[in-house]
């Protein structure tokens, strides 16, 4: 890991009218490093996850990646290229983030050809190794979207995402809309893909009990503000904040225990 933090946010805030989303968030990633952040629906989580990927505008508060602050409104085509390369975002349903007209053997050599100076038998190749890194043949590769599975279409949008080489994944809520044994399925290829090349995931889910299967830290957010934040084994363990508690008592047991990465 470098010195220089993969991601860094001061004082994240949005305000919508009257209402604030999102109230001072601080945060800090290390590169490598798969840091969870976790709350309730309407607890700013996701909005937080926006404004960190340029998709939701910045009341006040700042966010660099690697020192480099965010492309601002009036940024050049080519910066903003750049910061997706280092950045990208996995939705909750991939369904709605996927072109449904494509086929996904299609989208993914899209962005290899946009991002990446590929052409041909090359960019065929990598293309892939894409598909059968995230486990996706070629039947399904010449598959459009609505002839997949929940799984499958997620699986897609994550070699989608790492068709860049991103430094950093954002994950919003990437498995919430699974099935419980496809969510395990997801969180061990997140985990594999993690030991194979350095990247850096921030996971947002109001599951706890998914996290200490992918993330060393977690930070949990009530009401837009940060309650707790601290490496997961001491939070989920030792709780300071009644809400945290709340979170931890909610986790339905027996929980499902997908295979830990060794």
């Amino acid at each position: 890991m470098t010195d220089i933090p993969v991601l860094e946010v001061e004082g994240l805030t949005k305000r919508f009218g009257e209402h604030t989303a999102v109230d001072g968030v601080s945060l800090r990633l290390a590169s490598g490093e798969s840091l969870a952040v976790v709350g309730e629906s309407g607890s700013g989580k996701t909005t937080t996850a926006r404004m960190i990927t340029g998709l939701e505008s910045i009341s006040s508060g700042t966010v660099t990646m690697g020192g480099r602050p965010l492309p601002g409104p009036r940024a050049r085509t080519a910066e903003r290229l750049a910061f997706a390369r280092r950045i990208q975002m996995v939705f909750q349903d991939p369904y709605t983030s996927l072109d449904r007209h494509q086929r996904i053997g299609d989208g993914i050599a899209e962005v290899l050809a946009r991002h990446a100076p590929l052409h041909g038998a090359e960019l065929t190749r990598r293309r892939d190794e894409l598909l059968d890194q995230v486990g996706l043949d070629r039947r399904q590769a010449d598959s459009r979207p609505r002839h997949l599975s929940g799984g499958q279409r997620q699986r897609a949008a994550i070699a989608r995402a790492l068709a860049v080489e991103p430094e950093l994944l954002v994950l919003d809520e990437a498995v919430a809309a699974l099935d419980v044994s496809v969510q395990a399925q997801i969180v061990n290829l997140l985990a594999e893909i993690r030991g194979q090349r350095p990247i850096s995931y921030l996971f947002i889910t109001h599951d706890l009990g998914i996290v200490p299967h992918l993330c060393e830290r977690v930070v949990v957010m009530r009401e837009g503000r940060i309650v707790e934040a601290g490496p997961t084994a001491e939070v989920l363990t030792d709780p300071r904040d009644p809400y945290t508690r709340d979170l931890i008592d909610s986790v339905p047991r027996p929980g499902w225990k997908p295979r830990r990465r060794t």
